[in-house]
C-alpha cells in the first residue's frame, strides 16, 4: 500500500495524471526493456497519448 502511495504522490508532484500514468505503465511493463526501466518512473515518463 504504501508503495502506491508514493508513487501517487510522486506523479502529483511531477505534474503527472496518475490514473493515465498508472494505466500505462501497467500495460507495457511486462515488455519493457529491463535496462530502460528508468523511463517508467513517473518523473522521466512522458505520457504516449500526449505526442
Amino acid at each position: 500500500m504504501m508503495v502506491l502511495l508514493t508513487i501517487v504522490e510522486t506523479c502529483k508532484q511531477n505534474g503527472v495524471n496518475v490514473r493515465r500514468y498508472l494505466e500505462d505503465v501497467l500495460e507495457r511493463i511486462q515488455d519493457h526493456p529491463a535496462n530502460r526501466i528508468r523511463e517508467l518512473l513517473p518523473h522521466h515518463w512522458t505520457d504516449p497519448q500526449a505526442a
